[in-house]
């Protein structure tokens, strides 16, 4: 294709290239996955943000990792489905809009169900919008043209298939039991939603009076409030000091109510005083006794927190204040004689922050033990989970391995809507996916489902399901990788593995890549308490989406928390900018190079051999590497290609053909230019995809953009291992020189005489056909490369691999600091030789390493044994 002027702006300015990219993408549908047939199908689901607020850096990590695997996986061929959407996230959008409608001084009571509902959709599409203009800032490969919504009208109807399905499977059931309420939002919780801190609190030391008059037996609680609700006291069967108790009853303080002494093997004889007081409406593990004992639960709570009708004088009162006021009555009753300071985790809500109370109540439960067996099952199956990194595996199996059944009704507004119906005369449940013939006699359940229940559904559900016809769900499903922090394996990965298996019979996703939190510099979890979070678009607005972006992908090991720094971000901006200069220098020297012009056969000097087989070892690296989600070391492989081989040495070697006379050398060497920045620009393009796209559009290239660009593929005619090892040797040469200039102070502007002496002719020889670079970038006055030098006592030496480097710097050099500087030299040998030795007299190691790197090893050895000796002999000189 024709290219269009090959130039890019003098100054990388990343607001002004991003600016209007995205919109060209999207216009170009390049992110629209094909249906076609002939490609293979490669599937992710975003994990679906809440539409509670704006995204986090948390949120442009996780993203930024999905972006990468996609574009990746697109240039490789594969027909790609990103699959967007949001979460409903029912309690928490609930206690948005809730606060948002307090401010305005009402409540939902005041609008109703119906219009409260109307009022959150509003605010539902108000941060929809805000997420996508993230989505699009953050430069996020999704296709839109398939996004869904939680409540949307599929989803709803995939969540209703499977709620009737398990209730008729006997997976739901309704029941009565303790669960965690939070009396703020007036709703149950899930265990995963309660929070547990540390809280200074006290244990108070009752004395409840035997009936018959006898004694009394001594109980202790942290809440005294629920002893109105107390049924019986309880003792351990084998307990000498009670066994001839039980059977007997006590009297309840203040209410009056005898209540027996039970014998129960759950209590502890050595804590306390050996006998407990058992509330069954307020404790759950008083709730298992209750039901072995056939107690009575008495609820004395209502479920804003106040205390109900049942708790007689203190009704009416909220539970702290009650609290209060009975340790106060109980003292004077002389009950309470002993209140004991005691540190002890209390639950609080996740989302509202209020003290969670175990409360009884009458929920909708899913049966988990059979789903659970069949997840754990799968872990054994070739079509396993894969977690990376795999020890998060043992995390999961280890909560799949103690479930306990899943309270999921929240009493909310906001959410999918129970599909059950009560008779109203019979009482009789109706659950189907439609309401009764006879609507008029029943009443909806008022509950809505918790929010993972739909959530669980994803991988799925957004694709047609329960149509299994689906075109989509047919193509699309299983997906491929998961990509989710570790602090949800909980709430949502184990639940869509369960949910997957149950409606599918597959495994929602082959693998699930799990990463750390985003954390400060000083490794501080980021919250507003602390005020130490960091807005991602902020970060763009200053330095730019690919800077964010290939620090966040780069920054730590799969598995790992990362530590966000505005240091290292510049750091990555700087990367970008070198990025930018070279690519620019590269441009201005093309001289309208068509893409079909491009032309490797001529002949190459050793640079040139060595940059194409560097970026064929890229390449390999990169690809390799992507596929165990290695990210941070595809960073530390590119930045090394770019930066030091590209960037620092190619291209100043490439300026020798380049402002010469030699137009076939001209020829090749903006042949090379352009292919290796070409292939470079497509393998660092999942990471950066704004700078890459613009340098690629100036460069000579083909197809509409770099995005639908094929991946790189490794050319093995272009790999050169003698004109690498050579360019290696030259390298280490020009580096040496400058350290010696460094040494005594000459400035690399300044000529200085030099000699080579070689080990061998071959040395010799390699030498020789690269004098042009040595003479050029060790600015020589005289240079001769021989295997006979003369050394002399006024000289400066360098030791390189096969050749030792002389500087005649007569008047330049003190004898002694000479000495010193090769004594200081000949200990880093030293330790180079112990080091490598070691590790080759290590059997394990010679065992288990490939021979490739035992060879490398060797080498090592020979190379650092053979410099030793040439510091050594140039030592003995010296002192005479």
């Amino acid at each position: 294709m024709e290219n269009k002027e090959q130039t890019l702006s003098t100054k990388y300015d990343p607001q002004a290239i991003e600016r209007d990219r995205y919109d060209y993408w999207l216009k170009g549908k390049f992110f629209e996955a094909s249906n076609d047939q002939e490609k293979q199908p490669y599937t992710v689901v975003i994990p679906p943000p809440n539409v509670t607020g704006k995204l986090h850096l948390g949120h442009a990590w996780d993203t930024t990792l999905q972006d990468i695997v996609t574009r990746m996986k697109r240039m490789q061929g594969y027909d790609v489905l990103w699959l967007p959407g949001m979460d409903h996230a029912g309690i928490a959008t609930q206690a948005k809009v809730e606060g948002k409608l307090r401010e305005e001084g009402k409540s939902r009571y005041d609008l109703g169900r119906e219009k409260f509902v109307e009022e959150t959709w509003k605010w539902k599409e108000e941060y929809a919008s805000h997420i996508r203009a993230q989505w699009s800032k953050l430069g996020l490969g999704l296709d839109y043209s398939r996004e869904r919504f939680t409540l949307d009208e599929g989803l709803s109807k995939a969540v209703n298939e499977v709620f009737v399905s398990l209730y008729k499977k006997g997976l739901i059931y309704r029941g009565e039991y303790i669960i965690n309420w939070d009396p703020q939002t007036k709703t149950a919780l899930s265990d995963i939603e309660v929070i547990y801190k540390d809280v200074q609190g006290a244990f108070y030391h009752m004395r409840y009076p035997l009936s018959d008059g006898s004694g009394a037996i001594e109980v202790a609680t942290t809440r005294p409030e629920t002893m109105l609700g107390d049924t019986a006291v309880a003792v351990h069967p084998e307990d000498e000091r009670y066994k001839h108790l039980i059977g007997k009853t006590v009297v309840l303080p203040i209410v009056g109510r005898e209540i027996p002494i039970v014998g129960d093997d759950y209590v502890d004889m050595e804590f306390g005083s050996g006998a407990v007081k058992i509330t069954p409406a307020h404790d759950p593990n008083d709730f298992e006794i209750g039901n072995r004992h056939s107690l009575e639960r008495v609820l004395v709570m209502n479920e804003d927190g106040t205390m109900n009708a049942k708790a007689g004088i203190y009704s009416g009162l909220d539970r702290f204040e009650c609290r209060k006021q009975i340790v106060k009555d109980l003292q004077e009753m002389d009950v309470l004689f002993k209140i004991e300071e005691h540190m002890h985790s209390v639950g609080h809500s996740e989302r509202s922050g209020a003290v969670v109370e175990p409360y009884l109540s009458t929920q909708w439960f899913v049966k988990m033990q059979p789903l659970a067996d069949a997840a754990i099952e799968l872990q054994d199956k070739e079509d396993k989970v894969n977690f990376v990194p795999n020890r998060f595996e043992n995390t999961y199996m280890r909560w799949m391995e103690n479930i306990r059944d899943w309270c999921i009704s929240r009493q909310l507004w906001w959410g999918h809507r129970i599909p059950a119906w009560y008779h109203k005369e019979t009482g009789e449940v109706h659950v189907d996916h439609a309401p009764p013939a006879d609507l008029e006699n029943w009443e909806q359940d008022t509950d809505v489902l918790d929010t993972w229940f739909s959530s669980a559904l994803w991988p799925f559900s957004t694709m047609g399901w329960p149509d299994e016809d689906s075109v989509d769900y047919q193509r699309y499903y299983p997906t491929d990788v998961l990509v989710t922090g570790y602090d949800i394996i909980f709430f949502w990965v184990s639940r869509m593995i369960f949910q997957g298996l149950e409606f599918t019979g597959k495994r929602p996703f082959k693998d699930v890549l799990i990463h750390g939190l985003v954390r400060d510099e000083q490794g501080r979890k980021m919250s507003k308490s602390l005020g130490n979070g960091v807005d991602p678009m902020d970060v763009i607005d200053k330095y730019g989406a690919d800077s964010l972006r290939y620090f966040l992908s780069t920054g730590s090991s799969p598995g790992q928390d990362l530590r966000f720094s505005y240091e290292k971000v510049e750091a990555t901006w700087n990367f970008a900018n070198k990025i930018w200069n070279a690519s620019r220098f590269a441009l201005m020297n093309m001289d309208g190079l068509k893409y079909d012009e491009i032309d490797l056969t001529g002949e190459k000097s050793v640079a040139d051999k060595w940059i194409l087989t560097r970026l064929n070892e890229t390449i390999e690296h990169v690809t390799k590497l992507a596929d165990k989600y290695e990210f941070g070391e595809i960073g530390r492989h590119l930045y090394n290609f770019i930066w030091d081989d590209f960037c620092d040495w190619y291209i100043e070697m490439a300026k020798l053909p380049l402002y010469g006379d030699d137009e076939a050398a001209k020829k090749t060497t903006r042949s090379i230019l352009a292919y290796v920045l070409d292939n470079t620009m497509r393998l660092l393009h999942p990471f950066m995809p704004f700078i890459t796209e613009e340098i690629w559009q100036n460069l000579p290239h083909e197809g509409e953009s770099i995005t639908i660009a094929k991946w790189p593929v490794a050319d093995p005619s272009l790999t050169d291992e003698a004109a690498a090892a050579d360019m290696k040797l030259l390298v280490e040469v020009i580096r040496s020189v400058r350290n010696v200039r460094a040494e005594v102070n000459t400035p690399m502007s300044k000529q200085i005489p030099m000699m080579i002496k070689a080990k061998s002719a071959d040395i010799q020889n390699q030498l020789q056909q690269n004098r042009a670079y040595i003479e050029r970038f060790c600015n020589t006055s005289s240079l001769s490369i021989g295997t006979d030098a003369e050394t002399g006592d006024k000289a400066m030496t360098s030791v390189v691999t096969g050749a030792e480097l002389i500087f005649p710097l007569e008047g330049l050099i003190n004898l002694d600091e000479e000495i010193a500087r090769l004594e200081k030299e000949l200990d880093k040998l030293n330790k180079e030789v112990e080091r490598v030795q070691k590790k080759l007299s290590n059997e394990g190691f010679v065992k288990k390493a490939p021979e490739k790197v035992i060879e490398e090893e060797r080498a090592k050895e020979k190379d650092y044994t053979e410099k030793r000796e040439a510091v050594l002999s140039r030592i003995g000189e010296l002192k005479g």
